[in-house]
């Protein structure tokens, strides 16, 4: 089990991407339409104002089960361990033990 804060860290960025999410799309189609180099800078700038952790690209994919960060299944949202422990106890549809 990961530690709470490192959860609640992660909820935080999850609530700030999706808060900012249009200002910042919105921002970025201003940026690539502009052509003076000023109105660049300006733009630039305020993108640079945003939080930091309202970037998607500081999220991280973690297992809702455990809050484990590594090895995380995107089609479950689970980590190697807790799909393995679901699967043998048939909580995952479709999911069968191979055999050859």
């Amino acid at each position: 089990m990961a530690k709470l804060s490192v959860i609640k860290r992660q909820l935080k960025r999850e609530f700030l991407v999706q808060k900012y999410s249009e200002i910042r799309q919105q921002l970025k189609a201003e940026l690539k339409q502009s052509t003076s180099f000023k109105n660049k800078l300006e733009l630039q700038n305020k993108l640079q104002k945003l939080p930091r952790d309202s970037s998607k690209t500081r999220l991280k994919n973690r297992c809702w089960k455990t809050g484990r960060g590594h090895s995380v299944f995107r089609d479950f949202g689970l980590c190697r361990n807790a799909v393995r422990e679901m699967a043998n106890e048939g909580l995952l549809p479709g999911v069968v033990k191979s055999s050859w």
